[in-house]
């Protein structure tokens, strides 16, 4: 799992799967969307506007992890 910030356009994407797949998006609202994948398995969340939706403060998000290693 990857979780990708763009502070240039305030988006942030968290993707589940690392192949190149093709996907069907769901828009959840107008800044918010779900790929899935062929299986109809989530392969990532993509947030428009992230300060916005996600209340988070300053440039960049903390993260914060539970129960998951970090590389």
């Amino acid at each position: 799992m990857k979780i990708i910030y763009d502070d240039q356009v305030d988006a942030l994407y968290v993707k589940f799967v690392d192949a190149k797949t093709k996907v069907t998006t769901q828009q959840l609202t107008e800044d918010i969307a779900v790929n899935y994948g062929p299986k109809g398995d989530v392969v990532g969340i993509e947030i428009l506007s992230a300060h916005e939706h996600l209340k988070f403060v300053g440039k960049r998000p903390k993260l914060e992890t539970i129960n998951l290693s970090v590389n």
